[in-house]
């Protein structure tokens, strides 16, 4: 590892012209500062701002810079997938475009690269946004890595470095749905983890709102656990227990105290509970299923519409 021939870095962008300027500056002051041949992969995500133009005209006064232009807004996980699929480094580093995980760490991780670690994580040690996403990220890593199958690092997002050995498997992992984190934590191999406190946006709105953050949480979370469905398993056992002891209770009043089952109140909740633990499971069970369906059409992750300098 000590002969670092090679670095890509992969930038996912989606309307955000107010930041590319500044994004670049950082990337290529830190880039030029290692002394080593380098490229940085903008993947334009179906961007309706400026970005395409300010990115093209970047582009053309540095070689360093490689763009991908998707053919629409393919989301967050799929432009990452397609920076990495056109990689060349050695090590590849993945960072978002609002300057929220800063450019400048990029030399402590591939410090530890060099170590010998296959993959580089950032963990998030404190966050400049409000209390309610805050405390959302914290509850949703917890829960992950009490459901995961396997070991998701604690409150580490996508900024991370990945060596070629790891970037070349995440290219032929053929899912639709996928769930960089919890991919590279997957593929096993050495990983260790750089805290760092995460900055505020540097401009402009964040591109995750509360539904895609969600839609981000259950892919997580159904793409490396089937905990989900054995909760609705054991939902109906302990759900028939309870049924099975009152019909019991409800017996053993008639026959000892001669008192008559409980009215219309009774009944009515008791449907309404056990329909609402069904209508869970079934969409649960539906989840799953809207997952298998889109691996079965095996349409791709994305797709391209212009390459430049690549």
């Amino acid at each position: 590892m000590d002969d670092l021939t090679y670095c890509s870095v992969v930038v996912p962008i989606y309307n955000e012209e107010k930041n590319i300027p500044e994004l670049h500056a950082r990337l290529a002051k830190v880039m030029g500062s290692l002394n080593k041949p380098y490229e940085i992969i903008y993947v334009n995500d179906g961007s309706v701002d400026g970005s395409s133009g300010l990115l093209g005209k970047i582009a053309a006064l540095d070689k360093n810079v490689k763009i991908v232009e998707l053919s629409r807004n393919f989301g967050h996980q799929a432009a990452v997938s397609a920076g990495i699929w056109y990689t060349k480094g050695e090590a590849t580093i993945i960072l978002d475009a609002d300057l929220q995980d800063p450019p400048a760490l990029i030399p402590e991780f591939i410090k530890k690269w060099q170590e010998g670690y296959n993959v580089v994580y950032g963990i998030r040690r404190k966050r400049k946004e409000s209390f309610l996403k805050r405390s959302c990220y914290f509850i949703f890593y917890r829960i992950q890595e009490k459901t995961a199958k396997i070991k998701i690092p604690l409150d580490a997002g996508d900024f991370c470095l990945i060596d070629k050995k790891v970037s070349d498997i995440l290219k032929n992992m053929p899912e639709r749905n996928r769930f960089i984190r919890g991919m590279r934590s997957w593929v096993g191999f050495s990983q260790a983890g750089v805290e760092y406190d995460r900055d505020a946006r540097f401009s402009g709105k964040p591109k995750y709102g509360f539904r895609k953050l969600m839609r981000l949480a259950f892919d997580g979370i159904y793409s490396f656990s089937d905990i989900p469905l054995k909760m609705s398993l054991i939902a109906g056992f302990f759900i028939s227990l309870m049924c099975f002891l009152f019909i019991i209770y409800i017996v053993y009043q008639r026959i000892v105290h001669g008192t008559s089952a409980y009215g219309i109140a009774t009944i009515a909740v008791s449907i309404l509970f056990l329909g609402g633990i069904q209508l869970i499971a079934i969409g649960v069970i539906g989840e799953y299923i809207g997952r298998i369906y889109d691996e079965v059409k095996q349409r791709p992750v994305f797709i391209v519409k212009n390459l430049i300098n690549l």
